[in-house]
């Protein structure tokens, strides 16, 4: 297998960050030959404007500035809630527990994520700061996961850390499921890194096992909170108490298909999974799975799916990181909207490495965009796209 180069090119620098089989996309740890992409950065003041916009009128910059931003959700209070993977560090752990395999030793920054609040002109304010952000070694990328998603059961605020746990460089913060106070203080409420290690799935891909895992995406359903790991692959259930349980061990039936994206509709959830490097065009799929654990395929020849909705009138959209190439590529994510009749229609193209996306109260989608990469922080942004 041959390797190739990632370059990263600012208007003041030009690095060449060389990729080893295995790496991190977002946080997800999988088996994979090295991407290859270039991130141009133009002039100008603020960094989250330096990406090319895709040139459709109805995407817009809803928000910039932000560091690795992964889930989003809207709030009781119409604000636009946003989990940043943060800016990495260099805390190591190595010697004192398991490593990651392939992109291992992680290094840390325990206060080096966030979690931002966006109003309705887009003004980020932050609700909480100083959580775990940690990154894979320089040779696959440094690629940053911190905060991985956020949901409310109420007007209460929970996040999932997905960069947390020893083997990330955080030794007294594990990977779980925290609870923020309205002061902004936050407290742990499930140990989800002691939850994968106490309960092992059937079938863990031992080349790129992590240890704490790589939560990713959550929801909240009915009061509980219901949450994706893509590294062991299962759907696991969080009550407001803390108790954890399984819904699911995805990789039993389906094998490491590195489930990502959760969403809700009509009694049953939908999963949509990123897959293994190199990417093939067309197979992703989104999963049907009961309350109970039974587990179908909905819908196929999808390409990297980072992100699930459903609209107002049931019709599911479906976010693609990267499409028509074989490993992330800018430029190439799409949203694609399934309507009754099956028909697909891509209600946005040309996005720049999207990891996630949301409906909000005025029915356009909101998106993360920009949601990986190498340094510099600070280019993420939300992106607007007007539902035709």
């Amino acid at each position: 297998m041959k390797f190739q180069t990632t370059t990263l090119r600012t208007r003041n620098s030009t690095s060449l960050l060389p990729l080893r089989c295995s790496f991190v996309l977002i946080g997800l740890t999988l088996a994979c030959s090295a991407p290859s992409w270039t991130a141009r950065a133009a002039d100008s003041t603020n960094a989250g404007d330096a990406i090319a916009l895709p040139t459709a009128s109805n995407v817009s910059v809803f928000a910039s500035g932000l560091n690795n931003p992964r889930g989003l959700k809207f709030g009781p209070d119409g604000f636009l809630y946003v989990a940043e993977g943060g800016t990495g560090g260099l805390n190591s752990t190595v010697g004192t527990c398991e490593q990651a395999a392939g992109v291992g030793p992680y290094t840390a920054n325990v206060t080096g994520a966030r979690i931002s609040k966006i109003g309705l002109h887009g003004f980020r304010t932050t609700v909480v700061d100083n959580l775990p952000s940690s990154q894979t070694n320089p040779d696959t990328g440094s690629l940053i996961s911190g905060v991985a998603d956020v949901a409310f059961i109420g007007n209460k605020l929970y996040a999932v850390l997905g960069g947390a746990g020893c083997s990330h460089g955080v030794p007294n913060i594990p990977n779980g499921v925290i609870r923020v106070s309205p002061n902004s203080s936050w407290a742990l409420i499930a140990n989800l890194s002691k939850f994968i290690m106490n309960h092992p799935v059937a079938n863990p891909n031992p080349g790129d096992f992590e240890p704490d895992g790589t939560w990713y995406s959550m929801i909240a359903v009915d009061g509980d909170l219901y949450t994706v790991e893509p590294n062991h692959g299962e759907l696991d259930k969080i009550t407001p108490g803390g108790s954890v349980s399984r819904v699911i061990d995805i990789s039993a039936s389906q094998g490491h298909i590195v489930p990502t994206a959760i969403a809700f509709h009509n009694g049953n959830f939908y999963v949509g999974n990123l897959n293994t490097f190199p990417i093939v065009q067309g197979s992703s799929k989104v999963f049907k799975i009961t309350p109970t654990g039974q587990i179908s395929v909905f819908l196929s020849g999808f390409t990297t799916i980072l992100g699930l909705d459903f609209d107002s009138a049931g019709r599911l959209y479906v976010l693609e990181n990267t499409t028509g190439n074989q490993f992330p590529t800018p430029g190439t994510g799409k949203v694609i909207r399934i309507d009754p009749s099956g028909g697909r229609t891509v209600v946005a193209s040309g996005l720049f490495l999207p990891t996630a996306m949301t409906f909000g109260p005025d029915g356009a989608l909101y998106v993360s965009n920009v949601g990986f990469g190498p340094p510099p922080n600070g280019l993420g942004q939300v992106l607007k796209i007007t539902v035709p």
